[in-house]
């Protein structure tokens, strides 16, 4: 998938009527949807710049076949969140941004590997996350590593996206999810 330039994102954000930040998170989904690839892209927008990491923003093969919902597995519906997100422990072990406000998600209940949007849309609180995976390694399969959280699969990619939310000093983070385009 390419990065996408300032002006792309920003021309998306108007077509969409999406409100722009000075200092905002952005994923992209990726069209291809490969099964428990990072092959997303999660952008760290400030003023006029963009820094793209590489991502996951489906859950992981174990989680599409082993649901923790009855409703099925987590997948985040593209959408704006705004103030949505606020630095705290993902799973009470380490730095990350922690959901504090209501998403909506597709639930996936097929059992299959593919993260697909469905029907079934369910809005709440679900921990749906913005953390890394392996904490010291390049992770190359998602796996266990998101059950519906928006994951960097490179450790120093999100150190750096930590630091530059900590010098933004905002105390809440907007996400905007984009498809492919």
């Amino acid at each position: 998938m390419k990065n996408y330039t300032i002006d792309e994102i920003k021309n998306e954000f108007t077509r969409l009527n999406y409100k722009w930040f000075d200092f905002h998170f952005v994923g992209i989904r990726s069209k291809a949807n490969l099964p428990n690839q990072f092959d997303d892209l999660f952008g760290v927008i400030k003023g006029n710049e963009i820094k793209w990491f590489t991502c996951t923003t489906n859950p992981g093969t174990h989680w599409l076949k082993n649901i923790l919902n009855p409703k099925g597995a987590a997948l985040l519906k593209p959408n704006q969140y705004v103030d949505t997100w606020k630095i705290g422990l993902h799973q009470g072990k380490y730095k990350a941004f922690t959901q504090s406000k209501p998403v909506e998600v597709y639930r996936d209940k097929n059992l299959n590997e593919i993260a697909e949007e469905t029907q079934t849309i369910d809005k709440g609180l679900f921990g749906i996350n913005i953390h890394r995976a392996n904490e010291s390694a390049i992770s190359k399969l998602v796996d266990k590593w998101s059950a519906g959280c928006q994951v960097l699969n490179n450790p120093n990619d999100f150190k750096t996206l930590l630091q530059m939310a900590e010098e933004s000093k905002l105390t809440s983070f907007t996400y905007t999810l984009l498809n492919e385009f």
